[in-house]
């Protein structure tokens, strides 16, 4: 899930290497849904070596996370 790979890397260092398939997919959701900037590989490069690139989290992201933490304590 999207969200659930946004609050792995709330605390990581940017930028910040992604290698795996599923995590790659959930950045490119994040980014289309500007929760996060990222260098995205493109989608013919295939798979196996694809890399993407999270920049930053926006402050989008970050009220989101906020959103989720508040809607998980209630």
């Amino acid at each position: 899930m999207p969200m659930d790979f946004l609050e792995r890397i709330e605390d990581a260092s940017f930028p910040m290497a992604v290698r795996d398939e599923a995590d790659i997919h959930c950045a490119t959701v994040l980014v289309a849904a500007h929760l996060i900037e990222a260098v995205l590989p493109p989608a013919a490069s295939g798979t196996g070596r694809r890399v993407a690139v999270v920049l930053v989290i926006t402050p989008q992201g970050r009220a989101a996370l906020r959103l989720r933490r508040d809607e998980l304590q209630t």
